[in-house]
This record gives C-alpha cells, structure tokens and sequence, in this order.
C-alpha cells in the first residue's frame, strides 16, 4: 500500500501489515488484534485457490458464490471461534456499488441471514453533504446509498449520517422516512475537533443503547461510565500544563495519514504531560541546503520517523546533526535509528563517507546493511522483519528507566534493513550507547547518548507507536513530549534573562541554552 494512497500500513504482534484502520480499533478498545482480523480480497482469493489445489472441494466448480463468499464469512466467524467475544464488529472498507466490495457485501448478507436477525445489525456510514451554493445539507446521497444496499439484500439497521453540521430535525426525519429506518436510528457522525470526542458523540445520542436493545444484551452489558473518558477529551481539548512544539521530519508529509499512529501516540504523550503537542510537519527534502538548521530553531524536540528508499534521508540527517549539536530533545524510530546511526558514525567517528547499504551500496562504511536472514534474497514482499519482537535493556540507560526500569520488553517491527555489529565497538568508542539488543545479541534495538552529553537522545528500531493508546500512552512518547517541554521552558527563561532583546539575540541565547 502507498503511504501517499492508503496512509500508514499499522502492524500487529503477529506480524500482520494493515490498513490504519485497525489501528484505530486496537487504540480505542481493549481487543488484542492479529492477522486474523484483517482480511484483503487478495488473501481470500489465495486462500479459496490453495483449497482446490488441496482438492478440498472435491472437484467442484469454483465461483464467486458460494466458494468467496463462504470463505468471507467464515473469516468472520474463526476471530470469535474460542468464544471469548460476545459481540464480532466487521467493517467493509471501500464505497457501496465499488466492484471490490460486492463479494463482501454479499457474504455479509448471507451472514445476517444465518445468524438471524436478533444476531445481526446493519450499520451503515453515508454522506449528507453541504452545498454552499444552496446552503443547506442534502439527504441525496444517502438516500442512494441506502438503495444500492437494499437493492443487493441488505436493510441497514442503524445511519451514522457523516457532515460538517448538526442534522436538524427535519432532516433526521426525512432521512428515516426515506431510508426506512426509525428516527432514533439515525445518528449525526458530525466532524468533531478530536477524533477521542467520537465516542461521545454517539454515546450522546443513545447509539450504544440502540445497539446494546437490538442484540438483546441488556443483561450482560455493563452500565456505561465515561467520566475517564471526558476526563481525557477535556485534556486533549484544554491542557493545563501548556504546549509544546514538535518538529516531525519525514519522507511522507505530503498525507498526515502516512504517519496516522505516530501523530496519535504523540497526542497521548501530550495527554500523560498535560500538554498541547503542536506537530509541524517538514518534507526531509526540504532541508537540504545550508538553511536548514534555521528552519529547526523555533521547536522543542525533533522526531524522524520510519520509511523506505533514499529519498530525503540527507535531510534527515542534516535534522539529526542539529538535534544532536544543540542538545534539543531527539526521538527516532526505525529508519530514524538508522540515520542517526549514520550521523553519529560521520560526525563522531570520522567514518566520513559512512552510510546504509539501502541508499549506496558501494559504501565504504555500512553502518546500516540489509537483514542478514535476507542475504541473496531479491524479492522485496513478504520479506521484512515482522512483528513482535523481545528486547533487553541495558541497566542505567534512559531506556530502561522509561520503561519503569524492565530488563525486557516487547515491541513491535517493520523493517528490511539492521545495524552492521561490525561497527559496534566503533561507534561505542565515539560514545553511542547501545542501550537494547535483542536476547541473543543480533539485532541493535535501541541507541542513545549519555545524558551527560545530551538530556534527551533516543532511537529505536521498532515502532512504538503502534502500542500507544489514550488511557495507556506508550512510556517513550510520555518522556519524549516531557523532555521536549522542558527545553522550552530551559528555552523561555534563557530569553527571559535578555533586557529588550531583540529577534537575533533571543535566536542566540535559545542556542547558547540549548548547547
């Protein structure tokens, strides 16, 4: 999937790559997903094909129905076959009428059908549209939308009617009349500030109730209670400890999605500090040229995230060295490690030409090689270093004291590329601490500098973004956003201490108190 498409590829423990969207159920819930809960057309096709190459349809001619869509539903149904879910929630992805979606729809019908209708509940996202020329919304495309579905099966239960304003209530009504659903079940989904006041929303207008009385589990569902919840909308809206200013510099900027979990897991790090996270987005390529260090003054921190291909990474470095020279707070994260693996070997250890064997294969210095489970292995899919994977901290470092002091950890991976244990001992000369491997020493997982050297620089080569949630933000993002909002207060008073300071003078005391 292209970052620049579909946004991120989220991963699960087992190693699964997903669409974001799964992302979002794993931050919002409780549930503990894995590849079982993410179903392409392609794997189903794959999976019917190597069943009737195992003859396990006994010579029977293959179709779309019933074969697909059998096979569709019964990936349904294995996510709950231990029992321990009470209730499944599938989504369809795509556009009702798309031709990708229509074996799925059609699977989903014959679900509803076979479970029985107290078992079952349609629930169907629509657009109701503002024309400002007309300045009104409309119902339209709703409307049509409800038809196509009904038009294949498929009566949908429940509207969640997306817009940029409240729905009236004539509007509801007319929707309910049209639709052939009651009035209650037709639910404003209206865009809200914060993606965390959702639940809110829907909660507001009883879509919880509605659900919980159509399934019949008024006697096993708990008696809702939000209050931590609003509590952390309220942060997330007004935090009382003040803000800081985040500087990501990366590959994909062009469509925030590209980084969906690393924008989340920051805002839940702002949550644990009670802080405002303000997150400028830079293209690496943009730093390029010698101005590049102006354009990093005005933040608090700098965060390089994961990617692919050589595109860009110069600018990355050229963020990495400032960081590292003015002692502003710097967090990697996969290919982040890598470049400041680089940066550290040419600036620290007069390794000058040092680089990954991604971006130049003739280096003469491959700080940065490819996996060496991968040698002689030319195919790109399907060969990355997936999942979860154990990590040991080293005792003392920074890492292991944000992790509340675990000897071992568990974090998830994507990627192609390592660090070369050749140049182990050569950075660590320089001063680079290597403060997590994996248990049997192969893999380098984290690095960081002494905090005599530099109060807050930490990279990893796994992703913790994917493991953050709202109510639980992942240690690292808290520590990240607290030290980024330390230097700006070490920041604020080194400005404060200058009479009448005018813009140069305060650009060169922020330096001097950073260095």
């Amino acid at each position: 999937m292209s970052p620049f498409q579909h946004g991120e590829v989220f991963v699960t423990d087992d190693g699964a790559e997903t669409d974001l969207d799964l992302g979002h159920y794993e931050r919002f819930t409780h549930a503990h997903l894995s590849q079982a809960n993410n179903w392409t057309t392609g794997r189903i096709y794959l999976s019917v094909l190597e069943k009737e190459r195992r003859g396990d349809y006994l010579g029977k001619t293959i179709q779309v129905i019933p074969h697909i869509t059998n096979e569709i539903m019964e990936a349904i149904r294995s996510v709950t076959a231990n029992g321990e879910a009470e209730v499944v929630i599938a989504e369809i992805g795509g556009t009702v009428g798309d031709i990708e979606s229509l074996p799925f729809l059609e699977a989903i019908r014959q679900l509803g059908n076979e479970e029985g209708r107290e078992n079952a509940l349609f629930v169907h996202v629509t657009l109701v549209p503002y024309i400002a020329a007309a300045g009104e919304l409309k119902t339209k495309p709703t409307q049509h939308s409800v038809r196509e579905l009904r038009e294949i099966g498929i009566a949908p239960d429940i509207l969640l009617c997306r817009s940029d304003r409240p729905l009236s209530h004539d509007l509801r009504s007319k929707i309910a009349l049209f639709c052939n659903v009651k009035e209650s079940a037709v639910i404003s989904a209206q865009d809200v500030d914060t993606i965390y006041d959702v639940p809110l929303t829907f909660h507001d207008q009883g879509l919880d109730d509605l659900i919980v009385t159509s399934l019949h589990l008024n006697e096993v569902a708990v008696q809702t209670d939000l209050a931590e919840w609003r509590k952390l909308v309220s942060t997330v809206r007004a935090p009382s400890a003040g803000e800081t200013a985040i500087a990501i510099v990366g590959k994909y900027v062009e469509l925030e999605d590209s980084y969906k979990s690393l924008r989340e897991a920051l805002t839940h790090g702002g949550i644990a500090n009670n802080l405002r996270v303000n997150v400028r987005w830079i293209e690496s390529e943009d730093l390029m040229d010698e101005e590049s260090d102006a354009r990093l003054r005005d933040f608090d921190a700098i965060l390089v995230p994961g990617g692919f291909g050589k595109r860009g990474v110069e600018g990355m470095i050229r963020a990495i060295s400032y960081a590292r020279r003015t002692r502003t707070p710097y967090f990697g994260i996969c290919l982040g490690m890598q470049t400041a693996c680089v940066e550290f070997a040419r600036s620290a250890c007069d390794l000058k030409d040092a680089d990954s064997t991604e971006f130049n294969l003739e280096t003469p210095h491959p700080i940065i090689f490819k996996l060496r489970d991968l040698v002689g292995v030319e195919q790109f899919g399907g060969t990355m270093r997936l999942g979860a994977c154990p990590c040991v901290l080293s005792e003392g470092s920074l890492a292991r004291e944000i992790y509340g002091g675990a000897e071992e950890i568990s974090e998830r991976h994507r990627h192609r590329y390592e660090f070369n244990p050749a140049y182990r001992e050569a950075l660590k000369k320089g001063g680079l601490i290597f403060s997590g491997v994996s248990p049997d020493q192969k893999f380098i997982e984290i690095i960081e500098l002494s905090r005599d050297e530099h109060p807050w620089f930490l990279a990893c080569q796994f992703h913790p973004e994917f493991k953050s949630k709202p109510l639980a933000p992942h240690p690292l993002f808290a520590s990240f956003v607290h030290a980024a909002f330390q230097n700006r207060l070490k920041t604020e008073t080194s400005v404060e201490q200058i009479p009448d300071a005018d813009a140069p003078a305060i650009e060169r005391a922020a330096t001097a108190s950073e260095s």
